[in-house]
């Protein structure tokens, strides 16, 4: 009996195809979030000075990560933030999406409600940030993906989670 061995790259190009897939598989099914704030009447009034990244004049970073398990976290430049809770952004605030963790790959995904001025999902990565800029104020529910390549758990984590870009 022989035993064949594919190299990484040829078994990269199997794997590949099933991720993407699954990801874009789940793009259009109902996002389910933990303490759904955009389901509130008027979710901008959680907004405040102690939940709010950035401004106009000074910009915003959120921190994307693969944590243990098959989770992904998105934790905003705000003191005493928390990972994947809401926050708030005002209309004009620079905002980067970017990862401390080292061959980090990320996915961001709007769906079809973008409120910032980037088409299509933000990707990018430990060499690569991602610097938008808000535009449409409302309540936005996201998914966020972090990819570490070699890990022993599965490569991919992934979650739901939620920001308020507010006009004021």
């Amino acid at each position: 009996m022989k035993i064949y061995r594919y190299p990484v790259a040829v078994s990269s190009l199997f794997v590949l195809p099933l991720l993407l897939t699954s990801f874009m598989a789940g793009k259009d099914t109902k996002k389910k979030v933990k303490n759904d704030v955009c389901s509130a009447s008027n979710p901008a009034s959680i907004c405040s000075v102690a939940n709010t990244c950035g401004s106009p004049s000074s910009p915003c970073t959120i921190d994307i990560r693969r944590s243990q398990g098959s989770d992904a976290t998105a934790k905003p430049s705000i003191p005493d933030a928390k990972s994947n809770k809401a926050f708030c952004i005002k209309v004009g605030t620079t905002v980067t999406f970017s990862t401390g963790s080292k061959n980090t790959g990320f996915v961001i995904d709007f769906g079809d409600a973008n409120p910032f001025d980037h088409e299509g999902d933000i990707i990018g990565g430990a060499d690569r940030p991602i610097t938008v800029t808000a535009k449409h104020p409302g309540c936005y529910t996201y998914s966020i993906g972090a990819c570490t390549p070699g890990t022993v758990y599965g490569m991919c984590g992934n979650a739901n989670a939620q920001l308020i870009i507010s006009a004021n």
